[in-house]
């Protein structure tokens, strides 16, 4: 994954450019904007979060203009608009998973982290956020890890601790 700052120029590689190409050819010519979210999903994946620099490329590479990806990359909760750390610990807060402590949950990961929601851990391994709905309601409160987002449900503080621990051993290990 390649560091970007937020005020950074951006230019795509040779290889995510080819990516984009593969992605538009599956749409009818002139409504290449219909690949704009794989596309982002690229540019997510190869720099870890979506600057405005790259949102700016991606209007010109899709010749559509930047405020039609911005649009786009600020309505969903899954793109990253900031850095984020290398694990992305979203927690549900919507009612069902509230009612059965995720608030509790996020008060928990924050002082465990040590770092409030958005922020990066000085490790950088994590950061987290509450999310609206993961559609897990019988299995609250519930949490996703990105980039690969694995769910994981019936969370206590306890089971929360043992998986930061894991993502830690296992990053140590990589």
């Amino acid at each position: 994954m390649l560091s970007v700052t937020e005020t950074q120029f951006v230019e795509f590689s040779p290889a995510l450019i080819a990516k984009f190409d593969d992605v538009v050819s599956r749409y009818p010519i002139g409504k290449q904007k219909s690949a704009l979210l794989p596309i982002l999903h690229l540019v997510q994946a190869e720099y870890g979060w979506i600057s405005a620099p790259a949102m700016d490329k991606v209007a010109q590479y899709l010749e559509i203009l930047p405020i039609e990806v911005y649009e786009v990359t600020t309505f969903y909760t899954m793109y990253f608009t900031r850095p984020t750390g290398k694990f992305m610990l979203e927690v549900c807060r919507t009612g069902p998973c509230c009612l059965v402590g995720a608030e509790k949950i996020m008060k928990h990961i924050e002082n465990k982290l040590g770092v409030r929601e958005g922020e990066i851990t000085p490790d950088g391994l994590f950061s987290w956020r509450g999310v609206e709905c993961l559609a897990a309601c019988g299995m609250a409160p519930v949490l996703q890890i990105g980039p690969e987002y694995t769910f994981y449900e019936n969370l206590t503080e306890e089971s929360v601790d043992q998986l930061i621990e894991n993502l830690k051993s296992n990053s140590l290990q990589n």
